[in-house]
């Protein structure tokens, strides 16, 4: 079991040259790092890679992957034996309400990750998920260091104990849904919500599928106990596609540009006045 008494008693030689770095972790985490190779990688952002290069070990975009999967998961298991009684969509949604980019982006903020990015002034100025994106190159970080259970203590101890409220964060609507709606009318793209399929999980209770289709493209599908919830899921992630896949972005819009190409087209003869 993870605990902070046998890992902040000593502070070995080499990190004396890094003492700064190692009083910043330490604030942020409640605990010392072990190699520091992996929180200095974890606060390198992409643009201060050397000109030309494209390596990867030098800047946080693998730590960030790795750091997703790592954060669904402690954030699932703590929801897991905190709601004990709720079923599975509930806490989907509450998880997607505390690992979405505007959380992370101000848990960020709170415990003053953001300070010690490392980025060219050009990229920060334009880049509002820097922090956030941050964030989960240092729980793959923390994975890397100290494992699993260094992971499940900072997330429960230092950033749900202290920095936000479960219930109160359950209790939030975010609206996806609403979300993609204002998107695709800001950029004139249709937009349909299709019930695909209706289910039943083990206790026999309704589950709705809902796939979202934008201008004619099947997208993504989201679950739920109602038809509500479904949209809610189908929405979320919907958008995470479109942030992750540029291709299908395009072929939206492409999508649109045809269909609006056929409508100012004329479609029929004109009628004859005899």
């Amino acid at each position: 079991m993870f605990t902070t008494n046998n890992l902040i008693d000593r502070i070995k030689l080499p990190f004396r040259k890094d003492r700064e770095l190692c009083a910043s972790i330490y604030e942020i985490l409640g605990f010392y790092p072990h190699h520091t190779n992996y929180y200095k990688l974890a606060l390198q952002h992409k643009s201060t890679a050397r000109h030309g290069k494209r390596s990867t070990s030098e800047h946080n975009e693998r730590l960030e992957y790795l750091g997703d999967a790592v954060l669904e998961s402690t954030v699932s298991d703590i929801l897991y034996h905190h709601f004990t009684t709720q079923h599975e969509g509930f806490l989907t949604n509450t998880r997607s309400k505390i690992v979405q980019r505007e959380t992370l982006n101000r848990l960020s903020r709170d415990i003053g990750l953001d300070r010690l990015i490392h980025s060219n002034s050009h990229s920060n100025a334009h880049n509002s998920n820097m922090g956030g994106n941050a964030f989960e190159a240092l729980m793959g970080a923390i994975y890397l260091d100290r494992g699993y259970d260094a992971c499940m203590y900072f997330m429960k101890e230092r950033i749900l104990g202290r920095l936000m409220n479960i219930d109160s964060m359950a209790a939030k609507e975010v609206n996806f849904k609403s979300k993609l709606i204002e998107w695709t009318q800001k950029n004139r793209i249709q937009l349909d919500f299709r019930l695909v399929e209706q289910q039943q999980d083990p206790h026999a209770a309704p589950v709705f599928v809902t796939r979202i289709v934008l201008e004619g493209l099947d997208c993504e599908t989201g679950k739920g106990y109602s038809k509500k919830e479904s949209h809610q899921m189908a929405a979320k992630a919907t958008l995470e596609a479109l942030r992750a896949d540029r291709q299908l972005t395009q072929a939206i819009f492409d999508a649109k540009s045809r269909r609006t190409a056929q409508e100012e087209e004329p479609t029929a003869l004109l009628p004859e006045t005899e």
